[in-house]
């Protein structure tokens, strides 16, 4: 083991204060910095989570909403009363194109279907 005369463990001494001081001088700053990066990043996730929950409130509301919806579209579906097997087999009896009141069903195509009908399709195949 190395023994120290009294004129070593002062210059280590001095060495090791002189160290925390240029260590402190360094640190200064730095110290500061990252505190504030920390703080600024709380708050930030703070942000987010209530924006988080704004957002699922507002989805929650959202689908109850839709499901008030298909609710009452359910309900008033059920208190509709029943339709006609064919719908519209009367109603191609008694409509007709203005051009046509009054007049002769003409078929001008030849194709067994009346003119006014080949205006007005009910099948939805022709436009």
């Amino acid at each position: 083991m190395t023994i120290f005369t009294t004129d070593q463990w002062v210059i280590i001494g001095l060495v090791f204060v002189l160290g925390l001081l240029i260590g402190m001088w360094l640190t200064s700053g730095g110290r500061r910095k990252w505190k504030n990066r920390y703080n600024d990043e709380v708050t930030t996730r703070k942000a987010l989570e209530d924006k988080h929950k704004e957002r699922e409130a507002h989805w929650t509301a959202q689908e109850k909403d839709w499901r008030d919806q298909d609710a009452r579209r359910e309900a008033a579906l059920r208190d509709r009363p029943a339709m006609r097997s064919e719908p519209y087999v009367e109603d191609r009896l008694r409509d007709r194109h203005p051009d046509d009141i009054g007049g002769e069903r003409r078929d001008l195509d030849r194709d067994g279907v009346p003119d006014n009908y080949d205006r007005r399709p009910l099948d939805g195949d022709r436009r």
